[in-house]
């Protein structure tokens, strides 16, 4: 009988429960044991693993986090701490690997792989959207969504109280929800750490909208902007005494909530596709993903050895609607 073993790993998003979901069924569909490993790599160094049943993935296809729980685990960078973990595995004669997570979690899974020989499959559950051989991350369209409803709201306050408002949000080094959420939101400008940052640019846009008679502004800072959210509004009160300057961190709101009709079918489309690459043998260390709306394979590492900066063209487009 094929053993199949599920973990999620790094930052929770939404839509790791129904990928979970997906993996564990359509694998349970096909008569597979079907493990879950509790906190991700930590769990699985510390034997925290458990036979599913289909009870266990009943009504979760909505539900935001993860049931199987995350955690980070810097030790499992050293290859004695792998090999721990990985006899773990072993001893329940598991020998399939699904991993839910970011490039972090996808190194621990390509590692399982060429050390140990465990088929290994990672989707992309990351809200940050910071993944190569994806368009599309599991969570970012949920986390998107967080955030341009925040931006409504908070336009409503800028508005009444003629301010300027710095909504940061989060993505690590990737500024792809700062930057969609510009867009979408109809914020007033956006900072992100792939772009040169010119405190010049956001001064000419509040500029140009204080002539045109707007006095308010919401502008999106993606969290790994190198000077930080708050350097930045001490800049521009510097700069413009008379501006009303605040600042708003969204953290980890963002992550939480039911997953969008989006993520869960993403979700679903992966974790299917895991278990069927796993049947056919050809889960050897590699990720799925979605592009141009096909699912498709790469190598594990494909993830961090291609991932590329913002396009430069998007990120006009945010600046020039920003007025």
């Amino acid at each position: 009988m094929k053993k199949i073993a599920i973990l999620t790993s790094g930052g929770d998003a939404q839509g790791m429960n129904t990928a979970i979901r997906a993996v564990a069924k359509t694998a349970m569909f096909k008569g597979w044991e079907v493990y879950g490993i509790r906190r991700g790599y930590k769990g699985m160094l510390e034997d925290d693993i458990y036979k599913m049943t289909p009870l266990d993935v009943s009504n979760i296809a909505d539900k935001g986090g993860t049931i199987l729980k995350t955690a980070r685990l810097p030790e499992f960078k050293d290859p004695k701490v792998r090999a721990l973990a990985a006899e773990n595995l072993k001893k329940r004669g598991i020998d399939s690997l699904v991993t839910i997570g970011g490039d972090g979690s996808y190194h621990g899974a390509y590692y399982l792989n060429i050390e140990h020989g465990i088929q290994t499959v990672g989707l992309p559950g990351t809200i940050d959207n910071d993944i190569a051989g994806t368009d599309f991350t599991i969570g970012f369209y949920t986390a998107l969504n967080i955030v341009i409803d925040a931006i409504s709201k908070l336009r409503d306050t800028a508005q009444s109280h003629d301010r300027t408002i710095l909504v940061e949000v989060m993505g690590r080094n990737c500024g792809d929800i700062a930057l969609n959420a510009c867009i979408a939101g109809g914020a007033n400008g956006v900072i992100i750490p792939e772009m040169p940052y010119k405190i010049e640019a956001i001064e000419e846009i509040i500029r140009k909208r204080r002539e045109e008679g707007k006095n308010f502004d919401v502008i999106v800072v993606s969290e790994g902007v190198k000077e930080g959210t708050q350097e930045i509004a001490r800049q521009l009160k510097e700069r413009n005494p008379k501006l009303d300057v605040k600042v708003t961190t969204l953290g980890h709101i963002q992550r939480g909530g039911s997953p969008t009709a989006f993520d869960r079918l993403l979700a679903t489309r992966l974790g299917v596709a895991a278990v069927n690459l796993i049947e056919k043998n050809e889960a050897d260390g590699v990720m799925l993903g979605i592009e141009k709306t096909l699912v498709v394979t790469h190598k594990l590492q494909y993830a961090w050895e291609n991932y590329e900066k913002k396009d430069q063209k998007f990120y006009e487009i945010a600046m020039m609607l920003s007025i």
